[in-house]
């Protein structure tokens, strides 16, 4: 336990290690995967080769946690002596995880801070692992609360997708949009945008080009400045090797901090062939923008 007595809880949308889970003791809301009745949590009895491989089959749904599932967690929190927790989720505008950890967060005797981190993946995640590090090496709830606020802007995720047909599926796009990008063989970048909602950064035509593309968005974005990265995939161990050289190749100055496989239930709504990267300013450079 850390000296602030405060814990670090996640949704499992923020794609953080189990490594790093075990290290920091985050605790974790699981986020759910629902296939006709049965109901599974998210990284814990499925993953993401699960939701691929069973694809042809059946398309299966998501649901958040309620909020008796967060008080439940918090009791838990509260039973191994923490005496305050920091909630960190994905956007908002994504999922409904903020609104129910918030509203649970109302009805505690502990004191709390939901944090909306406006964004997906392990574009949250990263910012959890900065809350919990910092914890560790002393800093306070409340420093830890405001400095959150302030690196907001200094996280951001790049996916390249290979379809758009999972976006559609899961009404991020309209139908025209993915049978036309289907048609010219468009390969998206997307990210998040200030409000935590998907936008697309760029539709390359062609998978190479479609790398390169994601490559270039990065280089737009960190250029010189020193970063945590993570690289991130989805069924797209095919591209890894490219992908790592050329982070080594561009970002000397920087640090890759995670290489995994995407959460199950980000899989479910992005699909096979998925390859993204994770950006963590090193140093707050939000007076800059």
């Amino acid at each position: 336990m850390n000296s602030a007595k405060t814990a670090i809880m996640v949704d499992s949308g923020c794609d953080i290690s189990q490594e790093f889970i075990e290290q920091y003791d985050i605790k974790v809301l699981r986020l759910k995967v629902l296939y006709g009745d049965r109901m599974y949590s998210d990284g814990l009895d499925i993953d993401p080769l699960e939701v691929y491989r069973r694809f042809p089959q059946e398309i299966p749904t998501t649901s958040t946690p309620n909020m008796y599932e967060v008080s439940e967690l918090v009791n838990e929190i509260k039973s191994e002596g923490y005496e305050k927790i920091i909630g960190i989720t994905i956007s908002s505008g994504l999922s409904g995880t903020y609104n129910a950890v918030a509203m649970a967060f109302e009805e505690e005797d502990i004191e709390t801070f939901a944090f909306d981190t406006k964004n997906i993946s392990i574009g949250a995640g990263l910012l959890a692992m900065w809350a919990a590090k910092k914890l560790s090496e002393g800093w306070t709830f409340e420093a830890v609360k405001h400095g959150l606020n302030d690196k907001i802007n200094d996280s951001k995720v790049f996916f390249y997708m290979d379809t758009l047909d999972y976006l559609r599926k899961g009404g991020r796009i309209s139908p025209a949009v993915a049978i036309v990008g289907k048609a010219l063989n468009l390969k998206p970048i997307i990210s998040c945008n200030e409000k935590g909602t998907y936008y697309t950064v760029s539709k390359i035509r062609g998978q190479h080009k479609g790398l390169e593309k994601l490559m270039d968005s990065l280089k737009d974005y960190i250029g010189d400045k020193k970063a945590y990265l993570a690289i991130m995939n989805g069924d797209g161990t095919r591209y890894l090797d490219i992908i790592r050289a050329r982070i080594k190749e561009m970002f000397p100055q920087c640090e890759v901090v995670v290489d995994k496989q995407i959460t199950a239930t980000m899989a479910i709504h992005t699909g096979p062939g998925l390859i993204g990267v994770g950006v963590l300013f090193a140093v707050s450079y939000t007076h800059l923008r």
